[in-house]
């Protein structure tokens, strides 16, 4: 099983839209895949399901230990799961701070979950607080999505101080398996110097599939749809697509 964290402590930057688009098209590839949303804003739950009718959510399950198999929701996607967030889990730092195992909470949680999914896709805050670090502390892999702008590496130096320090010190297994460049707008130069700077930082770490800008991306969740579903003929989708196959691969 991988487990896939997609971080970035910079908000904005399509973090997100990749975690409910590369889970939904590895369900779509046949591969049984858990979307956890760690992210107390909940818009990847949003996308999927009414968060307000659930009685059980992430914060549940870290906080208050409640079991995995009570917390997991079905979406109507076809080999794929959600652990869903609601706005309560801005509370689990508090709740969080201090504890003995405070950053081993969703490790611990889903460890019994290792023999159902092939892949579990952890969405996370625009943060390098206790809910990431639990995320990295949990995971096989991380994937750090960069919006193609001017201050597209501005933060990620902070990040990858982190995963370093969460590989050392809790988490050794944990590897980059690779940077995104998302909205990127092809008419701008700022756009392709942006791109220029990310492969000229991470090299072959940069994935080949580039996220395009989307009117479509932006309203699928709306829809409480995945691109692929949505939008099935759009170049989005098909950029998911690939960006799925590319992770498969590697």
């Amino acid at each position: 099983m991988k487990i896939i964290a997609i971080a970035n402590q910079k908000g904005g930057v399509g973090k997100t839209t990749t975690a409910i688009n590369l889970s939904s098209g590895l369900a779509f590839c046949g591969k049984k895949t858990l979307l956890i949303d760690m992210d107390p804003q909940a818009n990847a739950s949003l996308s999927f399901v009414d968060i307000y009718s659930l009685k059980f959510s992430v914060y549940h399950m870290i906080v208050d230990r409640v079991d995995p198999e009570m917390v997991v929701v079905k979406t109507d996607y076809e080999n794929l799961d959600l652990i869903p967030s609601r706005l309560i889990l801005s509370k689990a730092e508090r709740m969080l701070l201090g504890q003995i195992d405070e950053f081993y909470r969703l490790k611990d949680s889903i460890k019994q979950l290792s023999k159902t999914y092939d892949y579990i896709i952890i969405d996370n805050p625009p943060t390098l607080g206790i809910l990431t670090i639990n995320s990295l502390v949990a995971s096989t892999h991380i994937i750090i999505p960069i919006q193609a702008s001017y201050f597209a590496l501005e933060g990620t130096d902070d990040l990858l101080i982190t995963v370093s320090q969460v590989k050392d010190r809790f988490n050794p297994n944990l590897e980059l398996l690779g940077v995104v460049v998302t909205m990127y707008d092809v008419r701008t130069i700022i756009a392709k110097d942006a791109y220029e700077q990310v492969k000229a930082r991470f090299k072959d770490r940069v994935f080949k599939t580039v996220i395009t800008r989307s009117v479509r991306l932006e309203e699928s969740p709306a829809y409480r749809e995945c691109i692929m579903t949505y939008a099935p003929g759009s170049k989005a989708a098909e950029q998911y697509s690939k960006l799925t196959k590319e992770v498969l691969k590697k």
